[in-house]
This record gives structure tokens, C-alpha cells and sequence, in this order.
């Protein structure tokens, strides 16, 4: 992991997160500190000027465009360094459905008649809404009060939600989909980590199409997808 690399090269880091559970996916070291909430901007550049940040590393997921937005805009006020990590995106798989954006799956008629599994997150799921008297559809979401609710306010009955969190095997994803008579799956490009390549696999075994939302690019100062850049960037940040 990227935190454990940092740590590694001895350069002290405070790692955020919004959640306890995610907390405890950071191992104890002394090099590592891991604070937990959510931010805005305001808490973002307190929080800076208060650890004197010496740099950023901006490692959230590649659909969590509003954090990044506000994090390179403290960055920039506070002329701290600032370096994007984008997962690892996928090869293009000629099998796959690929889209811009919701919109362009929603205002389609991609959905029509289908039994459809969403793996979108539940912060998206709002936009189904009109879907549900035109097709089945099935929503994947984190074992957290506040994704259920979320998806219950979507209009998603409980019967049609799995609350379950990743990593998830190849075998699970498969029985899911057959569990649930699924025709069609639309997801995320979330990369190898957020389990995009597991649901290729499961839709090239069972022939079914998977509907893949490209991710939204910012205009980001720095951008890699490499740890050794990582590693380069701490040290010019610390001899600063």
C-alpha cells in the first residue's frame, strides 16, 4: 500500500479517513497517524496549517471528484505540493459497454426489461429512481446505516439489496448474479482494486453485458500511477 511505502522511507504521514472501519485497514507504525471524519474545505486547510503539511497525496477514489476539487484548491492557497494517485485503470475489454456518465445509461434504453445489478455506489443510485417500473433492478451497497437509507429513499425494497463490503471473490460475485437472475451489470471504472476486473470475468463467463461509467478527469497539477513517483515526491517535499 501507498502509506506503508511512505512509511517505509521513514517520512512521517497523516493519512485521512471518513470512516472507523477504514482506520483499520491502516496498520500501527510510528510513522503513521490516521484521522478520521469528513472534511470540507474549511476543515481541510485547518487541518493543514495545523500539521504543517508538507505535501499532499491525493489517493481517494477516482469517482470522488468534489474531495479532490477541494483538496487542489487548499493545496494551491497554501502553495502546498500537491500529487494526484489514480488507481490503475483497466484495458479496454472489447466485451464491455463503455459510457461517459450516468446520464448518457440513464437517458438510454440500456435498462429496459433488464434484471439489473448496480455496483455504482449508493450515493448514484438516486438517479434510478424512474427505472423502477421499467426493470428490476438490484443494488450492491457497504454494510452502513447511512448506504441503506440512502438506497431506501432511491426506492430500492429491501429485498432488492445486498449489503456487503469488498473485496468480493470471483465465486460470490458469480452466485450473486445467478442467485438473482441478473441480465445486465453496470459498475464504475474503479480499477483491479474496486473489483472491476472480478465482474469482467463473472460477465464473459455467464454472456452477460456489463455497462462500465468511465471516470471524470480533473485538471489535476500532478498526476501518477506509480508508487516510485510517490516516493520521489516525499523527498522533494521534505528537502523543501
Amino acid at each position: 500500500m501507498i502509506v506503508e511505502a511512505i512509511a517505509s522511507h521513514n517520512f512521517p504521514c497523516v493519512v485521512t479517513v471518513t470512516t472507523p472501519t477504514a482506520k483499520s485497514l491502516y496498520p500501527h507504525h510510528s510513522k503513521i497517524r490516521v484521522r478520521v471524519g469528513k472534511l470540507d474545505t474549511v476543515a481541510i486547510r485547518q487541518f493543514c496549517i495545523r500539521e504543517t503539511i508538507n505535501g499532499i497525496i491525493d489517493a481517494s477514489h477516482p469517482f470522488a471528484l468534489t474531495i479532490s476539487q477541494q483538496v487542489m484548491n487548499v493545496a494551491q492557497s497554501l502553495s502546498i505540493p500537491y500529487l494526484r494517485y489514480e488507481r490503475p485503470s483497466l484495458n479496454h475489454n472489447p466485451q464491455t459497454i463503455y459510457l461517459d456518465s450516468f446520464d448518457e445509461l440513464i437517458t438510454g434504453n440500456y435498462l429496459r426489461n433488464q434484471r439489473v445489478l448496480l455496483t455504482v455506489g449508493c450515493r448514484a443510485l438516486s438517479k434510478f429512481k424512474l427505472w423502477h417500473q421499467q426493470s428490476v433492478l438490484y443494488a450492491r451497497i457497504l454494510p452502513k446505516l447511512e448506504s441503506l437509507e440512502i438506497a431506501l429513499k432511491a426506492g430500492f425494497s429491501e429485498d432488492k439489496l445486498i449489503l456487503l463490503r469488498p473485496p468480493i471473490t470471483l465465486e460470490l460475485e458469480k452466485a450473486l448474479w445467478q442467485q438473482w437472475k441478473i441480465n445486465l451489470v453496470v459498475t464504475k471504472a474503479s480499477g483491479k482494486q474496486g473489483g472491476e476486473n472480478i465482474k469482467r470475468q463473472v460477465a464473459n463467463a455467464l454472456e452477460i453485458p456489463l455497462i462500465t461509467i468511465k471516470r471524470t478527469s480533473l485538471n489535476y497539477p500532478q498526476q501518477t500511477e506509480h508508487l516510485s513517483d510517490i516516493i520521489k515526491f516525499c523527498h522533494q517535499c521534505f528537502q523543501a
